[in-house]
């Protein structure tokens, strides 16, 4: 098999991310050649994951100075900052990065597949 697959949408199909789209090429077997014109096609992305690290906790304490009974600790301003890495095997990265975005406003697989299509579209107003 030989040809272009040009994608028209994303869609959301039963909690997975999927794409649909159209199909031209050549189907090339041992009896011969058939070509394939203006197939539509809708096919799942399995891979379509992403390992970037989720923001859990960005914290910044201002400078401290404590005086306990004679003991005096002076430090300078910190900056601490937590995420978390999804993917295989990282159930606590997995976990938080699933309950920190619990507050988006439903973004979800919804909000990727309203991006793509947003992106899909200004592609084809670029002529692409």
């Amino acid at each position: 098999m030989t040809g272009t697959f040009t994608p028209t949408q994303f869609i959301n199909q039963n909690g997975q991310l999927a794409v649909q789209g159209i199909l031209n090429g050549t189907l090339t077997t041992a009896t011969g050649s058939q070509p394939l014109t203006n197939v539509p096609v809708t096919t799942t992305l399995t891979n379509a994951t992403t390992n970037t690290a989720c923001k859990v906790l960005s914290l910044t304490l201002g400078p401290l100075h404590l005086d306990l009974l004679g003991l005096v600790v002076d430090l300078n301003q910190v900056n601490l900052n937590i995420t978390a890495q999804p993917g295989p095997g990282n159930l606590l990265g997995n976990l938080l990065c699933s309950v920190a975005g619990l507050l988006d406003k439903g973004v979800g697989l919804q909000g990727v597949v309203n991006i793509l299509n947003n992106l899909l579209g200004s592609l084809g107003g670029l002529g692409l």
